[in-house]
């Protein structure tokens, strides 16, 4: 998983013996900080970011990308949006190799997002994962609208976004927030927000075990587009 996070060669090839330092290790890396430090550079780096400042650590150096080929390991896995208004490392200011960043529209969470969280973990010992949504989200939107005016020709693949997406708004549509669609939208994305995390905190045995035993943290946090800021509203401990 040198490049693109995939261990294994191409389908179809034989494959060497994998060397002792690319096997998965059984408990994060013992060099990876903390999962409130890697939560602090990010806060830190937002922080830069809204105030149209950037890090010295962003700027893309030659001795960084040799540095590079030899391996990652990053403070924190993103499953971010796929918004083009939300590039994630530029809005935590953060360096190449830094996050371990997964995009998908909604920041919904399927069976192969969940192992590429897993494979982060595992792999790297990345102690933090925060699941980053963003307000004005199309995909909040547009289940919304799929929920108040079904359509009857839909991709499927759409579709299934939509269901993913579904459980967290559906219930806010039975409340008096279905008439002002400004706050459903605002309640719908920190729902589903918190739906994504949640899963991801109890819907994978490694990441509970990690979770239980090595500090892996499962964080919910909005972006807004508007002030260019981030709020780490769930899963955060007390006095973090």
């Amino acid at each position: 998983m040198r490049g693109c996070g995939d261990a294994g060669g191409p389908r179809g090839t034989t494959r060497p013996q994998a060397a002792p330092h690319l096997l998965i290790p059984s408990s994060p890396h013992p060099r990876m900080i903390s999962a409130l430090e890697s939560l602090q550079r990010l806060r830190d780096g937002n922080a830069r970011f809204a105030a149209n400042v950037r890090g010295i650590e962003s700027f893309l150096t030659q001795e960084r990308r040799a540095q590079l080929a030899e391996g990652q390991a990053p403070h924190a896995v993103v499953l971010g949006c796929s918004d083009s208004r939300v590039p994630v490392e530029i809005v935590f200011d953060q360096g190449l190799g830094d996050l371990f960043v997964i995009r998908v529209a909604g920041n919904i969470v399927a069976p192969s997002l969940v192992g590429s969280v897993e494979y982060a973990a595992e792999f790297f010992g990345t102690r933090l994962v925060v699941v980053l949504g963003h307000s004005r989200c199309g995909a909040i939107n547009a289940t919304i609208d799929e929920l108040q005016r079904p359509t009857e020709n839909q991709s499927r693949n759409l579709r299934s976004i939509v269901d993913r997406i579904r459980p967290s708004v559906a219930p806010l549509l039975s409340t008096e927030l279905r008439h002002d669609r400004e706050a459903l939208v605002e309640q719908s994305v920190r729902a589903n927000i918190r739906a994504s995390a949640d899963h991801l905190r109890h819907a994978s045995e490694l990441l509970e075990q990690r979770i239980t035993h090595d500090g892996l943290l499962v964080v919910g946090a909005e972006y807004s587009v508007e002030t260019g800021l981030v709020d780490f509203f769930d899963g955060v401990p007390a006095g973090a």
